[in-house]
């Protein structure tokens, strides 16, 4: 499917945007460990998150739903109820998917093979197979288990303590999961605190989990009660609207019900360090997230370096914050951000690669990037390279263009966020 994109006179209105992906994905699998129904309203309908139950359904959990509303309930049983699936599990695109079943695959008493489509099998599972197999799993897979498929005889696990060299929520999703099936304490240290979407969730079952600063250290053998959850908007979707408002002449939008997470909102930080005319209202907790409305303003953005301790906070928003960066005065640079090139794409090439063919003057650097701006966009025709945040990147990139703008494969979007056109259209003033 091909997405053409012309500009609009602006981009006006309230609108929403579909429930939180990581958390989507978290719901489901800790709902499928507690005892009794959960409750999600708002899961997330993309391909991704419907992987996730796809998986655990080939394990034996009883699901009613989604429907069309995103309401899914999971009748969960405890992990004893967990079987041994039939099946090959396939995780699709979503390195969410696997990496977290990882974690809980490793902790139940049976042999299972988990894989994925061709761009997920590239992608690297050793920092997670590694401390696994540390905990007493017993995994295969290609290249020394570092490559799915991988085949895991899970069980008996003991708890350890780990010190990630580089932060990641899927690694350490991944080891508390496995951590809660497992004997004694488990504790997993990183360099700088990643998305804690998981500690947090944990909690809210019932689970007690344990921070000291970026350490977080949880026992084995709790028992998770089910629990009624509603979704947040997701953020990273959010951010698309967020930056087209920005950068779209006349444009105020408002962005209803967005979590708001601390680890999660650097392109909230980030944005408005580049002059964005953004403000949160009308804040509130949602399941132990925090979440508010966000108003965005057409204002002229100048250009920000980027690294640290921020990356870990918007590394999925980095593709259309460097939209935002050709659309400002002087340079955006990202630097500390090598985790992108093992995305769905390579994310440091293909938006640097997509950027030129819009007249952006932008290079790839080891670790991130450089976009120069303050040159009017010419319409594109674009590659999505299979990769949805590169495709809405893309799309927002045309929406500042002075013509028309293609983009080829866009069907991904519908991995994160389905009716993402339908919300384009509905906010364009002609």
């Amino acid at each position: 499917m091909n997405l053409e994109i012309t500009p609009p006179r602006a981009l006006r209105g309230s609108t929403t945007v579909p429930g939180d992906k990581s958390i989507s994905h978290r719901a489901a699998m800790l709902g499928a460990l507690a005892e009794g129904e959960t409750l999600i309203e708002n899961f997330l309908m993309g391909a991704d998150c419907l992987a996730t139950i796809k998986c655990l359904a080939e394990m034996g959990v009883s699901f009613t739903g989604p429907d069309e509303k995103g309401r899914l309930t999971v009748h969960g049983r405890g992990p004893s109820a967990l079987k041994e699936p039939g099946d090959v599990l396939d995780a699709g695109n979503s390195g969410t998917t696997m990496r977290l079943l990882l974690g809980i695959l490793a902790g139940l008493p049976f042999f299972s093979v988990i894989t994925g489509d061709a761009s997920l099998r590239r992608r690297p599972m050793k920092r997670v197979t590694a401390p696994l197999s540390r905990m007493g799993a017993r995994i295969w897979g290609r290249r020394e288990a570092s490559l799915a498929p991988l085949a895991v005889q899970g069980g008996a696990l003991e708890g350890c303590s780990f010190s990630l060299p580089v932060a990641s929520a899927q690694v350490k999703s991944a080891l508390l999961l496995a951590g809660l099936l497992a004997r004694g304490e488990t504790r997993v240290v990183e360099p700088v605190p990643s998305r804690d979407h998981t500690e947090r969730m944990l909690q809210f079952f019932g689970a007690e989990v344990f921070k000291e600063g970026t350490a977080v250290t949880i026992k084995g053998g709790q028992v998770l009660t089910g629990r009624r959850i509603v979704v947040p908007g997701d953020i990273s979707s959010a951010a698309f609207l967020m930056v087209a408002a920005a950068v779209v002449p006349g444009s105020d939008v408002t962005i209803r019900g967005v979590g708001l997470n601390p680890t999660r909102d650097g392109i909230v930080d980030v944005l408005k360090a580049m002059g964005a005319d953004l403000e949160i209202t009308n804040r509130y907790r949602l399941a132990n997230e925090p979440v508010g409305d966000i108003r965005v303003r057409h204002s002229r953005l100048r250009g920000v370096t980027v690294g640290g301790d921020m990356i870990p906070r918007l590394i999925d928003e980095i593709p259309v914050l460097a939209v935002a960066g050709a659309l400002a005065e002087g340079e955006l640079v990202v630097r500390d951000a090598a985790e992108l090139k093992v995305k769905e794409s390579n994310r440091i090439d293909t938006v640097v690669q997509e950027l030129r063919k819009f007249g952006v003057e932008a290079e790839a650097l080891p670790d991130g990037l450089r976009v120069r701006g303050g040159r009017p966009l010419t319409g594109a025709s674009c590659a999505s390279h299979g990769d949805h945040r590169i495709a809405m990147a893309m799309a927002v990139a045309g929406l500042a263009a002075r013509s028309k703008t293609v983009i080829q494969d866009a069907g991904c979007i519908d991995v994160s966020f389905p009716g993402f056109t339908g919300i384009l259209g509905s906010l364009r003033v002609e």
